[in-house]
């Protein structure tokens, strides 16, 4: 009784090395910040992140010679606070990658899980969906929408929504296709549940795991996609304090004033890098319970 009892306790104490790795912690740390940031943006920011100050351009941060304590990072090009745009800036890329992962997510494993269930023709037809979508220079077309639909946030939103489901797809629809055949699929099959029943209870569930991980690389490619079609002037548009916009905005003055185009670069490639390595984490984390 008591080895059985020590069972749980020492599964449980097999995940834990992975899980305290330095890289999945730093993850959790980086993502966890910039989720409170985003959250409590209103009560961090000193100024208002839209107020401009003519008379204040081109403050340098609080490191550098001719510097202002109440403007930390400094100012931008129309005399904003750089720290409070940075702060709102979290809250924009967060924004985007969750909505981005939300809608893409809803379409690709939709469409992944009906295929790897059903096979046959229908099966087919969700590859030659996938196909189709791989084959569309992903990028370009982002630009095309944006430029004949206008440039709005919920534009990016769904024109990155509706380009990014084909990972999901391909992922839900191999994992659904390895577990269609098992033994409790089997057993509610026969108990008489539904189709739509064993989908969204017995099959989604069971491979939920693969497609966490799935999301947490989606919603890294997001911000980075948000940011680079905001740096081509056909994102967010102005004056959201998007960290992609305010990199296009200081490439102008980049060698007179490099801390304007670094700050928000440095902030965009922590996020990104704190997603991925979250996402790594997770991975090993799923795959060593997965083995229990």
């Amino acid at each position: 009784m008591k080895a059985t009892a020590t069972l749980p306790a020492l599964s449980f104490r097999s995940r834990l090395p992975s899980f305290r790795h330095f890289a999945t912690f730093l993850g959790v740390v980086i993502v966890g910040a910039a989720i409170l940031i985003a959250i409590f943006a209103p009560y961090l920011t000193p100024h208002d992140p839209f107020a401009q100050n003519l008379n204040l351009r081109m403050i340098p941060p609080v490191w550098m010679d001719e510097s202002m304590p109440e403007h930390l990072l400094g100012t931008d090009q129309l005399g904003r606070d750089y720290l409070s745009r940075l702060i709102y800036g979290a809250r924009i890329s967060l924004l985007i990658g969750v909505l981005t992962v939300v809608t893409s997510g809803l379409i690709g494993i939709t469409l992944g899980i009906i295929g790897g269930f059903y096979g046959g023709r229908t099966d087919q037809f969700v590859m030659f969906l996938i196909t189709c979508r791989l084959s569309i220079p992903l990028i370009l077309v982002a630009l095309t929408v944006v430029a004949l639909v206008g440039s709005s946030l919920a534009v990016v939103i769904l024109t990155l929504g509706l380009l990014l489901w084909d990972r999901f797809a391909v992922v839900a629809r191999t994992t659904t296709m390895q577990v269609r055949n098992l033994d409790y699929i089997a057993a509610a099959q026969a108990a008489g549940a539904s189709r739509i029943h064993i989908l969204l209870r017995e099959v989604l569930p069971n491979i939920a795991n693969h497609l966490v991980v799935v999301a947490t690389l989606e919603m890294a490619l997001a911000i980075l996609l948000e940011a680079a079609l905001s740096f081509l002037g056909l994102g967010v548009p102005p004056p959201l304090p998007s960290w992609g916009l305010m990199i296009a905005e200081a490439k102008e003055y980049m060698f007179f004033s490099p801390w304007v185009i670094m700050t928000p670069g440095i902030a965009l490639f922590v996020l990104v890098l704190g997603i991925n390595l979250l996402g790594d984490g997770l991975r090993d984390l799923l795959k060593a319970g997965s083995r229990q």
